[in-house]
């Protein structure tokens, strides 16, 4: 039951894995005030997106009670996790592409950008 609830985070963590380990030679060149503007915004919506599925596809199973008490904590370091593995396989599997540190604490922002919206609209 826990893959019926989380089929969607299972889609957009397989898109967000596919768009971020492109080469850069398939990446669209902008230009650096472009990618420093716009770069971080993506990817904290990316992944405030993929947070917000997986504590709503957490708490919505019923086989793993635990799993669905603490789906807000589990979501948030599994997201985070996500986005430095990604980082690293950037950076070692990727040709041309490098690992960033800004990245990673985009991804994080995102990520506590997905849990206030999840609370605002379920709990609060």
């Amino acid at each position: 039951m826990i893959l019926r609830y989380n089929l969607f985070t299972i889609l957009w963590a397989a898109v967000i894995l596919l768009t971020t380990l492109l080469p850069s030679s398939s990446m669209p060149s902008v230009s650096v005030w472009d990618l420093f503007s716009f770069d971080g915004f993506a990817h904290a919506v990316m992944f405030a997106l993929l947070c917000f599925l997986m504590i709503v596809g957490m708490s919505k199973q019923y086989t793993f009670p635990k799993l669905k008490h603490s789906s807000i904590r589990i979501s948030f370091f599994i997201s985070t996790m996500f986005g430095i593995a990604i980082e690293i396989l950037q950076f070692s599997v990727v040709p041309g592409r490098s690992a960033e540190i800004m990245d990673i604490v985009s991804n994080t922002i995102g990520c506590l950008i997905g849990i206030i919206v999840f609370r605002w609209i379920y709990i609060w």
